[in-house]
């Protein structure tokens, strides 16, 4: 009798881990992915489901969208400009079924072949071009990422260039070549303004010339003006006939 009782406690026990085991539950953001005997089966939606515990695996596959970081890569540019580049992709399964038959890790995968790709597209543009032309090469870099992810059930929706690091010797020429610019507009500015007040003095001079009292005025004016300096100089002229005070 007391045999028969261990023997149904045991059988009961097997019975509850065994449906522990049959139960799953794919969430809603996962795709269920089952196999029974290692053959491929089919997909499992969202809910509860139940498997044939040993003979069944279910494996379930996130859909949300991923962000991974590129880490950064040393590069040499077209223009032979030694850089350090990072990135930021952003991808998610759209087949379950080939993002675990077709590839053993995927993210893995994707980091690789990024990493491979980044170094590839940058170092066929300038430093110039790497940093005003940023849209294009994130362009670039995911269309070839497609190509290739697409094999594995996955869609890459977005790559960035997030830094782009400079070796310190070339800082300092960017800041010597920034500050000679900076001259050459100030100095440009400074004889603009020189030639339109030349221009305007010479305006000046032809309206006194057509106008004898106007030039008179001007003479009277600058002279006084010298007079009532505190050092005037020795060889003041005297003043002419017409700015003399009554």
């Amino acid at each position: 009798m007391q045999a028969l009782i261990v023997l149904i406690v045991v059988i009961g026990l097997v019975a509850l881990l065994g449906l522990a085991l049959s139960v799953k539950v794919v969430k809603q953001y996962e795709n269920g992915v089952l196999f029974r005997f290692g053959r491929l089966v089919g997909t499992r939606s969202v809910g509860l489901r139940f498997i044939i515990p040993v003979v069944d695996a279910l494996h379930r596959v996130s859909l949300r969208v991923v962000t991974m970081p590129i880490q950064s890569q040393g590069i040499i540019t077209r223009d032979n400009v030694s850089v350090d580049v990072s990135a930021v992709a952003y991808f998610h399964v759209v087949d379950a079924v080939k993002s675990v038959v077709a590839v053993e890790n995927v993210q893995a995968a994707i980091n690789q072949i990024a990493q491979a790709t980044l170094r590839k597209v940058v170092g066929q543009h300038t430093l110039a071009e790497t940093r005003s032309e940023t849209d294009r090469i994130n362009l670039d870099i995911r269309e070839i990422l497609d190509v290739t992810t697409v094999e594995w059930g996955v869609q890459v929706t977005l790559v960035e260039l997030k830094d782009i690091q400079l070796p310190d010797t070339m800082k300092r020429a960017m800041a010597r070549q920034a500050e000679a610019e900076r001259e050459k507009r100030a100095k440009i500015i400074n004889a603009e303004g020189e030639s339109l007040a030349a221009a305007a003095l010479g305006d000046a001079l032809d309206t006194m010339m057509t106008h004898p009292l106007a030039l008179h005025c001007a003479i009277c004016r600058a002279w006084w003006r010298l007079a009532w300096t505190r050092t005037p100089p020795s060889s003041s002229p005297p003043p002419p006939r017409h700015c003399r005070r009554p």
